[in-house]
């Protein structure tokens, strides 16, 4: 690590240094028709071809200079006490509400023939019953269940490592998330921060923890500047959230000043901000049409005493940030170029969500032809990835990446 900070993001578009991936693993297997809401999938992926899409968005980032991190790894690389492994086990299992005394058991049993790599991704992916050596059904809560075919569900969205932790500044939230399906995501950030050799000494401030009562997710998160943060109000992020974030930010003299709280439509199709708004150039946005304006936004900035300052502001988007990012102007490039039909295909399908790797340069899945020629005909450059079978998480490239290092923009 030299010198260089374990954590530092203050932009969106500054060239990327170090991102955290989770490869897709057996997790996506244990999807079934009759649990695809539960796991809030709208269809089953294909593995064998979400790995080999998975495979090549990383190939790309590497050929460009980036260190690849993988979340499963790092998890891995946490528990290597003895007394952590048995901890993390402990706490995955009491978060899972595993409460049969037959399964806790024969889950136990399973695991202890595991080294620390297997457990991990046999925990990301869930238990099956048929699975387990000598299963029994042996107290009430077991025989209970009996009909549900997995002892421990999978975390099948895990490959959208942008939500269960995000980076801001030198510091992290690890997030409670708004779903009982992704809330233990969050555990391997929590061992991994407090346990890797990379992250334990390091000092990263956590500005929220998993704990907190009200959510947020990090595909709300977005850092504009070194000044200036976005925060979704969405169907995943309370608006106290986005409070409590700001006054831990400005009680800890980070850079930021203003924290933009953005008050989107709280649907699936807008589930996160970066879903319908991402960053691609100093002054270059990637929207949804939907949100384009006018809209309300809250400006928060620190008060003489301590206190937050709440300013309610109604204007077009263009408007608001070329204000608060002190631009003279910023251009909007719309999903598909607007046109009703194809912008809510390709909105569905994440045409809005880019992941920045150097300002004017992202990752973009390929399926969305309209709006890629769109951005080419901006000067963006553009690096064009399958996503066939990854979006059916309804998710891009910003979602399946957590930026740990970037340069300054």
């Amino acid at each position: 690590m030299s010198n260089e900070k374990a954590i530092d993001v203050t932009s969106e578009i500054g060239k990327l240094k170090t991102v955290l991936l989770h490869r897709p693993g057996r997790e996506l297997e244990n999807i079934t028709p009759d649990f695809m809401e539960r796991l809030l999938f709208d269809d089953i992926p294909d593995l064998e071809a979400a790995r080999k899409e998975h495979d090549a968005f990383a190939q790309v980032l590497k050929d460009n200079g980036v260190e690849v991190l993988y979340l499963e790894e790092l998890a891995a690389e946490s528990i290597e006490d003895k007394e952590v492994r048995q901890k993390f086990i402990e706490q995955f299992l009491e978060e899972a509400h595993v409460s049969g005394e037959g399964t806790i058991k024969a889950l136990k049993d399973h695991f202890s023939d595991l080294d620390n790599k297997e457990l991990i991704d046999t925990l990301m992916a869930g238990v099956r019953k048929t699975e387990l050596k000598d299963y029994k059904a042996e107290s009430l809560a077991d025989m209970a269940s009996s009909d549900y075919p997995l002892v421990l569900d999978p975390l099948t969205n895990l490959y959208f490592t942008r939500d269960p932790f995000a980076t801001i500044g030198t510091g992290i939230t690890i997030n409670q998330m708004r779903t009982e399906t992704r809330n233990r995501e969050t555990i391997f950030a929590e061992y991994i921060f407090k346990y890797h050799p990379r992250f334990k000494d390091a000092g990263v401030p956590i500005w929220l923890n998993r704990d907190e009562k009200t959510s947020i997710e990090g595909g709300d998160e977005l850092v504009l500047s070194e000044k200036v943060l976005a925060v979704g109000i969405s169907q995943r992020t309370d608006a106290a959230s986005v409070e409590k974030l700001a006054k831990r930010l400005f009680e800890n003299n980070e850079s930021f000043e203003t924290i933009l709280a953005f008050d989107i439509p709280k649907s699936r199709a807008f589930m996160h901000l970066d879903t319908v708004f991402t960053m691609i150039d100093h002054d270059k946005f990637t929207i949804h049409p939907g949100i384009e304006g006018p809209l309300t936004v809250f400006s928060i900035t620190k008060g003489k005493d301590g206190d937050l300052e709440i300013e309610r502001e109604r204007d077009t988007l263009e408007h608001l940030l070329a204000k608060h990012l002190e631009l003279d102007n910023v251009e909007l490039i719309r999903c598909a170029g607007g046109d009703p039909i194809d912008a809510a295909r390709e909105q569905w399908n994440d045409g809005s969500n880019t992941l920045t790797i150097a300002p004017g340069e992202v990752v973009v899945y390929a399926r969305n032809h309209v709006t890629n020629r769109i951005l080419e005909e901006k000067g963006i450059k553009l690096h064009k990835v399958e996503g066939t079978e990854l979006v059916r998480g309804r998710g891009g490239p910003r979602c399946m990446s957590m930026p740990l290092i970037r340069e300054k923009a």
